[in-house]
């Protein structure tokens, strides 16, 4: 894990008078899976977004593969195109079929024909179990299957990072398991991932690295055993002990 996908350095992010990023430093190296944890509110999802552009930073600067995307005149579509984003709340058009949701992004942002990026969608939808529903509508799909959809929405793009926020608080627990055994599966195929989840256990099994995030900075990171089992820092210690007492780790 040589190569430097991402670098975040002294990053800063506020709304208003509240300070959500308070000097983020971190990087992802090529293949690597880092996990953000930590209370609602600490910055991850801000994190997130700031990383894909949505959000505009105050300090600091990102670097994707050695190039400076928060720097003056960036093309954000380019940026974008390379990083793909999932959401808690799915984010599907309701109104388009799900083989349309998964061509649109290849159609118009890659310039891809209708034919490639059908066969594209068509081959991504065939390998997350979701074939037979590629002319359905979003409403007429589980919670798991939307973001399932969701994911494969991001994956044809062929994103070089991808980026999930709480993919599974929406759903119902019976169907948070089908959705991180698709990430899981990402994961051991070598994908880029950085991910914000309240799933210690799913944290613990499938990252290289985790991160905890405290009052918007990086509290503490390290390998899952030695955060899970051995975190240094007494607030770290207090969050999991509380995820423990609550039966979810």
């Amino acid at each position: 894990m040589s190569t430097s996908a991402l670098a975040i350095e002294g990053l800063h992010k506020s709304f208003g008078k509240l300070e959500v990023l308070r000097g983020i430093d971190l990087e992802l190296a090529e293949h690597e899976v880092v996990c953000l944890i930590g209370a609602s509110g600490s910055g991850k999802s801000t994190l997130l977004r700031c990383i894909n552009l949505l959000e505009p930073i105050d300090a600091g600067r990102i670097v994707l593969h050695g190039d400076d995307i928060t720097a003056a005149r960036v093309n954000v579509d380019r940026v974008r195109s390379g990083i793909g984003i999932v959401f808690q709340a799915f984010n599907l058009f309701p109104h388009m079929s799900v083989l349309e949701n998964v061509t649109l992004g290849p159609r118009k942002a890659l310039r891809l024909g209708k034919a490639e990026a059908t066969g594209r969608a068509t081959e991504l939808l065939g390998r997350f179990g979701l074939a037979d529903k590629r002319d359905e509508y979003p409403d007429r799909l589980s919670g798991g299957q939307q973001q399932r959809v969701a994911i494969v929405r991001a994956l044809a793009m062929r994103p070089w990072l991808l980026l999930l926020d709480e993919v599974t608080s929406a759903l119902d627990p019976e169907l948070v398991a089908e959705v991180l055994e698709v990430v899981r599966e990402l994961a051991t195929e070598g994908m880029t991932m950085l991910i914000a989840t309240h799933e210690m256990s799913f944290a613990r099994d499938v990252a290289h690295r985790v991160c905890f995030l405290d009052a918007g900075v990086i509290l503490e990171q390290g390998a899952p055993d030695q955060i899970f089992e051995a975190p240094r820092e007494p607030r770290t210690q207090q969050f999991l002990q509380r995820i423990v007492d609550a039966g979810r780790l």
